[in-house]
């Protein structure tokens, strides 16, 4: 009995295609660096949402922190997720 090689051509190049994008933007991206005055601000947010309006700019923080764990003494993950925004309006 023949192997049908429609399906299975289709198939290899859709994954094909996929792979090959994936490897292009893989290669445009360039690398990024640690900023420790970044890493600092982001350690500093309180936890919760905090927004502040001043007439030239917005500025919004949110941070969420949490230990989840397998069990009462299981393996544990912490997640700290932070983020910060600014919005600044100037007269053009």
């Amino acid at each position: 009995m023949a192997l049908p090689i429609a399906p299975i051509a289709g198939l290899a190049l859709r994954y094909g295609a996929v792979a090959l994008a994936t490897y292009a933007v893989a290669r445009a991206v360039q690398p990024g660096h640690r900023d420790q005055r970044g890493e600092d601000a982001l350690d500093d947010v309180p936890e919760g949402v905090t927004y502040r309006s001043d007439p030239e700019q917005v500025n919004g923080t949110a941070r969420f922190r949490r230990v989840i764990r397998l069990g009462a003494t299981g393996p544990g993950v912490e997640i700290d997720a932070t983020g910060l925004g600014r919005i600044k309006f100037r007269k053009a």
